[in-house]
């Protein structure tokens, strides 16, 4: 018989790929870079994750075949988007069914039963929301032009706005100046700025400024402290207008946070954000998820293939994070 789903959840630093049974058994799984269609097309990104497919199960020959595909990606932010993509997909002819969304709904999904509120963090910033009517509300999430502040390269060049700033007098004096010379291993911010400037140091390794910035505002540095806030505020803000929109403030709704920020920023950030938000939904209840969203992927696949509950707690105990 051939696997029940193959789910996938791709985000724009990372891909993941589960083949699973119809009763939750993870059959195989792989994971690659980033394969999002903004990024390297359509036609990329089709190619991108049938290799990974195939390399998660291998028996699937030269072609997946499975009953469901159930593929959530960033870059998915509109509908023609997903359209392109749903139209490249069934043209591969994986499954007999295909569930193609943005990777926000995958992380919602992982995190409750699909109903509720999701933010992540990783790369970019966005959210999502499913109410118990069905209704969807989303953001573009496309950066600056749609209104978004935050994730972790944005969260990475605050580090180094500030500590450039310190070292040149036109801002506050605080210690990132001093932790992210050293993150860069050079002796002043300068160094930094012109290493930047003529390509002798990696624009992408600015994004690991972002724990850094964590650790410093945690020792009580002020300066990485109000882009904390801020930061904090940020999610609450797309949490809460997600609540108000789809009419959640009164009910418990779940509110799911994840992505590799929002993982890793630590209990006392997780707790003020959830402070905020009961603010707007008082019985409302936040999690960061504990399973990776390529799980969310593959229990919305077994949802769409009416399989038993058993099969959902098999498979969500198989894949639990420890």
């Amino acid at each position: 018989m051939k696997p029940a789903i193959i789910a996938v959840d791709g985000g724009n630093s990372k891909t993941e790929v589960l083949v699973i049974s119809e009763d939750g058994v993870v059959l195989g799984k792989s994971r690659g870079p980033g394969a999002s269609p903004q990024n390297i097309g359509v036609a990329g990104c089709v190619a991108a994750l049938e290799e990974l497919v195939l390399q998660a199960y291998p028996a699937f020959g030269e072609k997946p075949s499975a009953v469901h595909t159930s593929a959530y990606l960033a870059g998915l932010d509109f509908p023609r988007e997903e359209e392109a993509l749903h139209t490249a997909l069934s043209a591969r002819g994986w499954s007999d069914t295909l569930t193609v969304g943005n990777d926000t709904l995958a992380l919602l999904r992982a995190g409750s039963a699909g109903v509720g509120v999701a933010v992540v963090c990783g790369a970019g910033i966005n959210g999502a929301g499913v109410g118990p009517d069905g209704r969807v509300h989303r953001f573009p999430a496309l950066g600056k032009i749609s209104g978004d502040w935050g994730g972790g390269y944005r969260l990475g060049e605050e580090a180094l706005w500030w500590a450039v700033r310190a070292e040149d007098g036109r801002g506050p004096r605080t210690s990132l100046m001093p932790a992210v010379a050293a993150y860069f291993g050079k002796p002043t911010l300068l160094d930094v700025v012109q290493g930047l400037h003529f390509e002798e140091i990696d624009p992408a390794s600015i994004h690991g400024l972002c724990p850094l910035l964590f650790e410093v505002a945690a020792a009580g540095d002020e300066v990485a402290s109000d882009v904390v806030t801020r930061f904090v505020e940020e999610v609450s803000v797309f949490a809460a207008v997600i609540l108000r929109e789809l009419d959640l403030t009164e009910d418990a709704p779940e509110i799911v946070l994840g992505g590799g920020v929002l993982t890793g920023v630590g209990a006392p950030v997780i707790a003020e954000i959830e402070k905020r938000c009961l603010k707007v939904a008082p019985r409302a209840v936040v999690r960061v998820v504990d399973v990776n969203p390529v799980v969310g992927a593959a229990l919305s696949g077994l949802d769409t293939l009416g399989a038993p509950e058993a099969a959902k707690a098999a498979l969500k105990a198989a894949t639990q994070r420890v």
